[in-house]
């Protein structure tokens, strides 16, 4: 036996015995990962031979370019270990777009991986979820390959290489690299010019190429940011007045003056409305409201979020403006441009005291940064909430706490108050115990969609005790709540498994069936309210001036993309953030207008055969999207709101906002307002109405003090943020006397 080791030990050290045979060793592993990616992980859509013989080529190219770098390096042990870094450090952006990939549905860029530490709190256990078993094979060769460098048996041969050689290399991979774009031009005209998405450039160029084009991008926007003025907002300015929607007056001002209460559906699709599970309704206090003659609900309302996801459709609903193409206006761009939100406009139209409740860190997705510049003037994260183990799930704490543990804060808020409540239980990877669910799973057999049937119920119940108290305090009389689902739930490789629990074979699914499950539910619910189902086509770029229009303000001055979703001129083309879009008869899946997969929407079917009329409608109704996510992006990467402001509106000022100690400002707000204050604390006699709350949660079924109590760290931590600022109040009117 060990004659045999020492053979094969020997046979590999005599073929790696040269730095450029192990160099074309390397290559050769990480061309398989590759492969083993495109064709298990990705979903690049290769239907050709020519294409697929591009995506085997295309790693080789940049592949060769990079690791010839260690070739620069004249001495020859510290060039193989470098080599080696080079290649772990490839493999590491790979198997990171990888785990990226199989929870979004979409590559890693450059301004995702640079704000990585805004949005990384909780997605520990995720990761771990979105792990398989052939994920070694990612890995494994790592290991070896160092236990053989570090025992000599892939030996460091000590020749070294003149430069003429490192140029030699390099050269020979620019001109690889050349072959291969030239054939992805050939295939895919323009390719670099007219990107369509990311999937076409990992497919024709690959993962690395991929990254350098998403940097020269980047840097591009940031020069074009620097040199913009105020002429480059004349064509948004002309975009959004022509597209203005005037308010249906019978709705106009219905809810003038109300409380607004936002409810934030995490991950939640349309299909759970009025769905069973085992003929339980997984929603049945939801499907009520849906129901309900005081609520207008939307059944073809769609989310149209990008990489930003959840931070996309709150940028959406509270400015009417759409996301980057790659990443999040508010990890990128949220703590410096100027917005015109929705907190802002009543607070200053109509002296509305805004707030947001959400029970992870202030930093996720940089809200503790962004909402200061939208004007929110509270930000209740998690210091406000009880968040030990036992009540916090992956993403924050579980919802039936974060509505029962607000109550204490928003009976103290100044009426009318707009507020939100952002959930995190129904999020991926839906994980519930069955202390907190006894609702029946599918029966798929994928753990993700079988699991979200149940976090969904939970979330559910949790809407339900938070309407009770609603109704108990006497809130619910006085409050228009809307209720949306951020983005979907379950991704399209996810849908192949609950497909068999919508009654249709996976087999005969298709990107219609995708396109479809970008349903989220949409809800305006208040009493007295003239409601019913509606039909019409929207999104979340719509919310914003339809909330406004039933609030009684008008929005014809302000920048906002969308259009009233109860106006007659409302725009029914509902535009997705990678450029494909639906109408009322039509739905455009991958390349541009006449060149999409273009399905009817009344009988699901594709279009095969569109008369020359048909292509020319369509090519038009894609250049009208493509330049209404243009002048989108430009607002967003120029800043260009900072050249504009409408009348009677200031823009938001961040620095007057502070949310360390927003308990003792709340207080301190009702004691200087003495009998003017409008709290439902003060509206009830200075009495508080947290015991009206009623909750099954098993957290608090022994002891609901963090119902009732501020978290004893927070009161601490304000009260030395208070006798702070006293001090330097103190010093600050003794030096200027």
């Amino acid at each position: 036996m060990n004659t045999e080791r020492i053979t094969v030990m020997l046979k590999i050290q005599q073929w790696v015995r040269t730095r450029p045979r192990f160099t074309a060793l390397l290559v050769f592993l990480y061309w398989a990962k590759c492969m083993l990616a495109y064709t298990v992980d990705f979903s690049l859509g290769v239907d050709n031979p020519y294409d697929a013989f591009i995506l085997a080529l295309n790693p080789l190219a940049t592949t060769l370019l990079l690791f010839s770098l260690s070739y620069f390096i004249p001495r020859p042990k510290i060039a193989y270990w470098v080599l080696f870094g080079l290649y772990v450090a490839n493999t590491l952006l790979l198997y990171s777009n990888i785990i990226y990939y199989r929870q979004f549905t979409d590559f890693l860029t450059l301004s995702t991986i640079l704000n990585a530490s805004k949005v990384s709190a909780g997605l520990g256990s995720s990761t771990l979820k979105l792990m398989t078993i052939h994920d070694v094979f990612y890995w494994l060769d790592i290991i070896i390959l160092l236990l053989l460098l570090l025992r000599k048996a892939i030996p460091m041969n000590p020749k070294r290489y003149p430069s003429v050689n490192a140029w030699a290399c390099l050269s020979g991979a620019v001109v690889l690299f050349a072959v291969n774009l030239t054939l992805a031009d050939t295939s895919r005209p323009q390719l670099l010019t007219r990107t369509f998405d990311r999937n076409y450039i990992v497919r024709y160029l690959g993962i690395n190429a991929f990254m350098v084009y998403d940097a020269a991008r980047s840097a591009q926007n940031n020069q074009i940011r620097s040199q913009a003025d105020g002429t480059d907002l004349t064509n948004v300015l002309a975009y959004t007045r022509k597209h203005y929607a005037a308010p249906d007056p019978q709705y106009f001002g219905v809810a003038k003056n109300k409380n607004v209460i936002i409810i934030h559906l995490e991950s939640f699709e349309q299909f759970l409305i009025n769905y069973k599970v085992d003929g339980k309704e997984v929603t049945p206090f939801l499907n009520s409201l849906y129901k309900s003659s005081d609520t207008l609900s939307f059944d073809n309302f769609y989310h149209q979020v990008g990489l930003g996801r959840t931070s996309d459709a709150e940028n959406m609903l509270e400015n009417s403006v759409y996301g980057i193409s790659d990443g999040s206006v508010f990890t990128s761009l949220g703590s410096d441009n100027v917005f015109q939100s929705a907190p802002a406009i009543l607070q200053q139209s109509a002296g509305y005291t805004s707030g947001v409740f959400h029970g992870n860190v202030g930093s996720f997705w940089n809200r503790d940064s962004v909402y200061k510049n939208l004007g929110y003037q509270y930000f209740f994260d998690s210091r406000y909430f009880d968040t030990s183990a036992d009540n916090s799930m992956g993403y924050g704490l579980k919802d039936k706490l974060l509505f029962a543990e607000s109550t204490k804060y928003l009976e103290q808020m100044q009426q009318p108050f707009y507020v939100k409540y952002i959930t995190v239980t129904n999020h991926f990877p839906f994980m519930i115990t069955n202390t907190d669910s006894t609702f029946p799973k599918g029966n798929t057999g994928d753990s993700l969609v079988d699991n979200y049937f149940r976090t969904a119920n939970y979330l559910d119940q949790s809407i339900k005790e938070f309407f009770d108290y609603l109704k108990k305090s006497g809130l619910y009389d006085n409050s228009l709540v809307m209720i949306y689902g951020d983005h979907y739930g379950l991704s399209n490789s996810n849908n192949l498994s609950l497909a068999k629990m919508l009654g249709r074979d996976p087999s005969h699914w298709t990107a219609f069936d995708n396109a479809q499950m970008q349903r989220v539910p949409f809800m305006l619910h208040m009493p007295g309210l003239k409601g019913g189902l509606q039909h019409q086509y929207g999104g979340e770029i719509d919310v914003l001036p339809t909330l406004l229009h039933l609030l009684g303000v008008n929005t014809k001055q302000y920048v906002q993309f969308g259009t009233d979703l109860l106006s007659p001129q409302h725009d029914q083309t509902v535009i997705f953030r990678n450029n494909n879009f639906v109408t009322p008869n039509y739905t455009f899946v991958g390349g541009k207008g006449a060149d999409s997969s273009v399905y009817d929407n009344h009988t699901g079917l594709p279009v095969t055969n569109p008369t020359d009329a048909q292509k020319e409608n369509f090519n038009n109704l894609q250049t009208q999207v493509d330049n209404t996510l243009s002048l989108s992006d430009s607002l967003n990467s120029k800043n260009l709101l900072r050249f504009y402001t409408p009348a009677n509106f200031t823009p938001v000022d961040p620095k007057q906002y502070d949310y360390r100690a927003l308990w003792t400002k709340l207080q301190a707000t009702e004691k200087m307002l003495g009998k003017k204050s409008t709290s439902l604390y003060s509206k009830n006699g200075d009495r508080t109405t947290t015991g009206l709350y009623q909750t099954d949660a098993p957290e608090l079924q022994e002891n609901n003090d963090a119902i009732n109590n501020v978290p004893a760290d927070q009161l601490k931590k304000e009260k030395e943020i208070s006798q702070s600022d006293k001090e330097k109040a103190s010093k600050s009117s003794s030096a200027n006397p």
